[in-house]
């Protein structure tokens, strides 16, 4: 299968990576500089798809791939060897590494430290001997590190300042990543639970999993207003969109149908961003 790298990068989950570093180098305005926001872009894609690949290594050599009902997973299907993805996710996060090291040589030491922390999250959520994602813990990771510090570490390496108002235009960023993850582990909440994977949609149950969902996308929405940006209002076209996934969701849809509600997940997220970004920008 040519294309089953492609696949195995989860092409859905990558607006999670682009989403942060759109909107904080729309944020930074007249300031934004294209070199380091490219730099940003690279590490939270590489970082993105190197989680990615480290789970499907992790989840495959455990077992807990054998029975899912998402998109192929090339560990479990036989389609690479577990040795070549694993090679795949630290390829990715040493291109992370690489970028990473530039931009903290053109502006601070320290995001050498924030991206070690960031590498190590990556692997740690499914990988080693006691992962995180096993404990219900990957909703904070993913909001931390594809919210927070995407946003904000885009920011400063292109103006080299902070203020309480780019964390604030974090949340909402955080919040639909989280939204994504959430909605992949409520696909997955019968089969995690039986192979003993205890992610936040197996502790809250159905119900609990399904409202954490709705309240990630209520949560974006929320906090974009908060920003106090006259144009922030602009992401209320988004609102039809998350309405119509928060239906869908709350209504009980499940298994294999909720991957199309994944996909547009990932769309709604995009699709914020894009007006978040242009009413920052406005």
């Amino acid at each position: 299968m040519a294309n089953k790298w492609v696949l195995g990068a989860r092409p859905r989950t990558l607006a999670a990576a682009i989403a942060p570093v759109l909107v904080a180098t729309a944020f930074a305005g007249s300031d934004w500089k294209p070199v380091p926001a490219a730099l940003a872009l690279l590490v939270s894609l590489s970082l993105q798809i190197g989680v990615n690949y480290a789970n499907d290594y992790s989840d495959g050599i455990r077992g807990t791939d054998d029975s899912r009902i998402g998109p192929i997973r090339l560990t479990a299907s036989g389609l690479a060897s577990a040795k070549s993805v694993k090679n795949a996710a630290f390829i990715s996060f040493f291109v992370a590494a690489i970028a990473g090291l530039v931009l903290a040589l053109q502006t601070s030491w320290w995001l050498i430290a924030v991206g070690a922390l960031a590498i190590a999250a990556a692997w740690g959520y499914t990988g080693g001997s006691n992962p995180y994602g096993y404990k219900g813990l990957g909703d904070f990771s993913v909001f931390v590190f594809f919210g927070i510090v995407a946003t904000v570490g885009s920011y400063y390496v292109q103006t080299e300042e902070l203020n309480l108002q780019i964390f604030i235009v974090a949340v909402p960023m955080g919040a639909l990543a989280c939204a994504i993850l959430a909605i992949n582990n409520l696909r997955d909440r019968g089969q995690d639970e039986l192979v003993g994977k205890r992610t936040m949609a197996v502790r809250l149950g159905d119900k609990g999993a399904r409202a954490l969902y709705i309240s990630l996308l209520v949560s974006a929405h929320l906090f974009a207003l908060l920003t106090f940006e006259p144009f922030a209002l602009l992401t209320l076209l988004a609102l039809p969109l998350s309405t119509s996934l928060a239906s869908s969701v709350w209504a009980g849809t499940t298994g294999a149908a909720l991957i199309p509600l994944l996909a547009k997940t990932g769309k709604l997220q995009m699709l914020f961003a894009a007006l978040f970004a242009l009413g920052l920008v406005l």
